[in-house]
């Protein structure tokens, strides 16, 4: 896990805009010859040969993430780990991201150094440069905005819409982690605002919190898939809940899918969780959301590539459009899979 430390307090006001940007991005060094120039000029400048793939994503207080379990460390490396999966996701390499802030007047600076010293372990962590973005000021909490910026050969891209009929379909890692990590912590701050003196014991939830606080993007399968000379058809990472994504390749792929509950695969923290909050298994899996695996389709003739691998789960497999999408059961009952992850736009 990331470490907090404690300092002191100064007003993000005493530095300005432009001697704010300089302060929390002079730790900052460019590691690719692509990038020709990071920050400190009007625009970033980047070299390629081959398609760039582009992906943003934007984080809103209290609507993503919630400041009185989520250390602002932490929440640095997340908000580059979700876009990093998204590069990851069209079986790309991310190299570049630019950060754009925009914070209230109760922030410190200390507390944005505290973000972006978690900005900048992620893009050691996974070879980054920090090419640019902007900060301004809000009259509510705490935005940001992260762009990533990936490269490969056009031959190399994986889009959603290339399953086909009879194709397998692949999990990477475990699901369901994420949004149990994400119950103990909600329940956690409702026993703390009750009792404040209380001291939570998460030791046996250790595994789920990381999945929440500190989640990782599979950079280990754009290279496994290349050693296992395996091309997936389509690929989509795991944002939104594992029945979510299915349906987005199978919309966009135009086929049907069947999925079979016994294959998903779970964490043993994740089955003991589940009956300690009297939930059922294959609901969070199915809904839960925040991952960041990989979800991707294969040709049948690859399934003895993909089959023994420890990092890979065949879960299902592509059906006529006209056959719909479904769960097979353990009792082996057919039920239409809907999607239930999480919606952003939805009203609680």
């Amino acid at each position: 896990m990331l470490e907090n430390k404690d300092t002191s307090k100064t007003d993000i006001s005493t530095l300005g805009e432009f001697g704010l940007i300089e302060h929390l991005t002079k730790q900052f060094k460019v590691q690719h010859k692509a990038t020709l120039k990071g920050i400190g000029d009007d625009a970033a400048v980047i070299e390629s040969k081959d398609p760039m793939v582009v992906s943003t994503d934007l984080l809103v207080e209290g609507v993503h993430f919630d400041l009185s379990y989520m250390p602002l460390k932490h929440l640095g490396y997340k908000a580059v780990v979700v876009n990093l999966s998204d590069i990851y996701a069209m079986n790309a390499i991310p190299m570049q991201i630019t950060v754009s802030i925009a914070v209230s007047n109760r922030f410190p600076v200390e507390a944005l150094e505290e973000l972006y010293a978690g900005i900048a372990t992620a893009a050691k962590a996974y070879s980054i440069d920090v090419i640019g973005g902007d900060t301004t000021s809000s009259t509510s909490g705490l935005f940001i905005s992260i762009t990533a910026i990936g490269h490969a050969k056009k031959e190399d891209i994986v889009y959603r819409d290339g399953a086909m009929d009879n194709d397998l379909l692949v999990v990477t890692g475990d699901v369901g982690g994420a949004y149990l990590g994400l119950q103990v912590l909600e329940r956690e701050k409702q026993v703390f605002k009750v009792n404040p003196n209380s001291q939570p014991d998460l030791d046996p939830y250790t595994y789920l919190i990381e999945r929440q606080l500190k989640p990782e993007a599979r950079k280990d399968i754009v290279q496994l898939l290349i050693d296992l000379d395996v091309k997936p058809t389509s690929m989509i990472d795991i944002s939104d809940g594992l029945s979510s994504e299915i349906l987005h390749l199978c919309k966009s792929s135009k086929v049907g899918c069947n999925l079979y509950e016994e294959k998903i695969p779970l964490d043993p923290q994740v089955i003991s969780s589940c009956e300690e909050f009297n939930l059922d298994s294959t609901t969070i899996a199915l809904s839960g959301g925040e991952d960041y695996e990989l979800l991707f389709t294969v040709k049948q003739s690859d399934f003895t590539k993909v089959k023994a691998n420890p990092h890979l789960t065949i879960i299902g497999h592509m059906t006529p459009e006209k056959e719909g999408v479904h769960l097979i059961t353990r009792a082996n009952t057919k039920i239409p899979l809907i999607a239930r992850g999480w919606n952003p736009l939805e009203n609680d």
